[in-house]
């Protein structure tokens, strides 16, 4: 069970390394690469999948299906964003049971307003603590065995005290990790776990609000998952720029430095083994 392997990674001691995957492809090289979870983001399959920014255009079917893809690609956990749950507690229900039968191993839940913005956008709205509370004992309810991850956003609206406030709520109403988005110093970050027990989620996202901490520091803190959520979007969208330079500058591509090889795309891909369905199905080759 995806969830099981997920609870094994947060039992052994040091930190969780995660990249995020903005599609299937990209989640098949992190998994070769031998990387523990993949984090699949709003951000990036808002981003992939519908050419839009993270403003809660993308709606809950919309990422079930990319947790799905993902989930016949790769064998390691998917730590997948769930966003506000899509709605009030009845779509929170839906969104759970949906990422679940996906093949999602966790899911994150936030205590935003719908629609919700990307964690280090401005502009935030929070719904009442509460009302967070309510969500996520009705995640619980739903789940068969997912892990429940609460996200706050509370530190842009109601500063740290208030995240941390919110995080330990969360805490208290099951959630089995935490994560409070956007802490905006290294006084923060090394606050957070000496405030908030149990298993933490931190967000190192390039250009972001938050300082860029290595992970062994970050693990040091206390810290057991490190996410870099949107980090493949952005080295891809970079190398495909070059790409499209090279053949307006040259007229070609074949010879662009650091591509990958056809034959190793194929490898990755798991050519061989599609092919050799026939053979072990007892026929012949074509």
């Amino acid at each position: 069970m995806p969830a099981s392997r997920f609870r094994d990674l947060l039992a052994r001691p040091g930190a969780i390394r995660s990249l995020g995957a903005h599609d299937a492809f990209t989640a098949r090289l992190i998994e070769s690469a031998g990387l523990e979870t993949v984090f699949l983001g709003g951000f990036g399959t808002s981003a992939s999948l519908l050419g839009v920014p993270d403003i809660g255009l993308i709606s809950g079917s919309e990422m079930a299906d990319a947790v799905r893809r993902m989930a016949l690609a790769v064998k390691i956990p998917i730590v997948a964003d769930g966003d506000t749950g899509h709605g009030d507690l009845q779509n929170v229900a839906r969104t759970v049971r949906d990422f679940e039968r996906a093949g999602a191993a966790a899911i994150l839940l936030e205590d935003q307003v719908t629609p919700k913005r990307c964690g280090h956008f401005v502009g935030k709205a929070l719904i009442p603590a509460e009302e967070m509370v309510l969500k996520l004992r009705i995640a619980l309810q739903v789940r068969r065995d997912m892990v429940i991850i609460a996200r706050t956003d509370a530190r842009a609206v109601e500063g740290l005290e208030g995240a941390i406030r919110r995080a330990q709520m969360y805490q208290e109403a099951g959630a089995e990790v935490c994560f409070i988005e956007a802490p905006e110093s290294l006084e923060e970050l090394e606050r957070i776990p000496r405030e908030v027990s149990g298993p933490l989620l931190v967000n190192m996202l390039t250009g972001g609000k938050t300082p860029i901490v290595p992970v062994e520091e970050l693990a040091a803190m206390g810290y057991k998952i490190v996410v870099c959520p949107i980090e493949s979007l952005l080295v891809a969208g970079a190398a495909i720029r070059r790409l499209i330079d090279t053949l307006l500058n040259t007229g070609r591509v074949d010879q662009m430095p650091d591509m990958l090889t056809f034959e190793q795309v194929k490898e990755l891909l798991g050519l061989e083994e599609w092919l050799g369905l026939r053979r072990v199905a007892g026929g012949k080759d074509r």
